[in-house]
């Protein structure tokens, strides 16, 4: 299958939205991290729903309460050009997926001390479709830089061979 600049050009766009789109519907939502207390209501005969979900800017009970977390770009004050929100926004998926990690293993951890090993058998702890937008989008990224690099070789090797003919 030989490869073509216009199947090329296709690729790229087509990717290239589709990155966009994923990183805007991910940032945009609050289900980056789920936990699922359902379990653990039943048994305690809890009235308030301890189950929740939380995303880059807010945690939101499944009831439907919201609380914000803090703004990174709200300061008026703030000078932040759209380079710099883009490496922030980059920084962010990064720091939250570490911290995501560390934060199960912490919770395991401080469970397993205390003694209360049924207390994780009731809580359902998980990432949710945001987290996995998220890293389709930087994936689908890669896949348009990589297109755009075969594509800007395609091009050059296309100029070449018009010259020397």
């Amino acid at each position: 299958m030989k490869v073509t600049l216009n199947g090329l050009s296709l690729f790229v766009a087509l990717f290239g939205i589709l990155s966009f789109t994923f990183l805007v519907i991910a940032m945009g939502t609050d289900f980056w991290y789920l936990i699922d207390a359902s379990k653990l209501e039943k048994l305690s005969n809890h009235t308030d729903s301890l189950s929740s979900h939380s995303g880059l800017w807010r945690t939101c009970r499944f009831e439907g309460s919201c609380f914000p977390l803090v703004n990174p770009f709200g300061s008026e004050r703030a000078n932040i050009t759209a380079s710099h929100k883009q490496l922030l926004t980059l920084i962010t998926l990064i720091g939250v997926s570490v911290y995501i990690a560390y934060s199960m293993a912490a919770f395991r951890e401080a469970i397993f001390l205390l003694g209360k090993k049924d207390l994780l058998d009731n809580l359902n702890i998980h990432f949710g479709w945001s987290l996995v937008l998220a890293w389709l989008s930087f994936v689908t990224a890669v896949l348009t830089g990589l297109a755009f690099l075969l594509a800007a070789r395609m091009v050059d090797l296309k100029r070449r061979q018009d010259r020397s003919i």
